[in-house]
């Protein structure tokens, strides 16, 4: 599966925040850009997202920067996506000629199959790798 940069770095930034979270820590964009070696221009327009999507808050000022605006485990990998990539989400197949129907079925399953595990993962268990259970044969 391809994941956009910008998704990628979204969640890397809030695996910082998440790492820090106490509901009134502040961290700095250059300490987040820093830390996960992102350009701090790019990082901006990804935080931007996220605080749109209601993920986060920022402060401006001498000692500004962003928090979470929840806890780790009530933020789901679905949420930062759309809020950063809704596109993902999309299918983008459609039911033309002969065939294009059951396409589009197989491909809206995945989807929603997506979404579902997407929903299960939240911000904390990315950070902390907590992992679901392994199965082996």
């Amino acid at each position: 599966m391809k994941i956009s940069q910008k998704l990628e770095y979204a969640c890397r930034a809030l695996a910082q925040l998440a790492k820090h979270h106490d509901g009134r820590t502040i961290t700095r964009l250059e300490d987040l850009a820093q830390r996960e070696d992102i350009s701090a221009n790019f990082l901006v327009q990804i935080l931007n997202d996220l605080r749109r999507g209601g993920l986060i808050e920022s402060r401006r000022g001498k000692s500004g920067g962003y928090l979470l605006l929840h806890q780790p485990d009530s933020i789901t990998l679905r949420q930062i996506v759309e809020s950063v990539d809704p596109s993902l989400l999309q299918c983008s197949v459609a039911p033309v000629g002969e065939s294009g129907d059951f396409v589009r079925r197989a491909w809206l399953h995945v989807s929603e199959e997506l979404i579902s595990t997407l929903d299960k993962i939240t911000l904390e268990s990315m950070c902390r790798g907590k992992e679901e259970a392994m199965f082996y044969i």
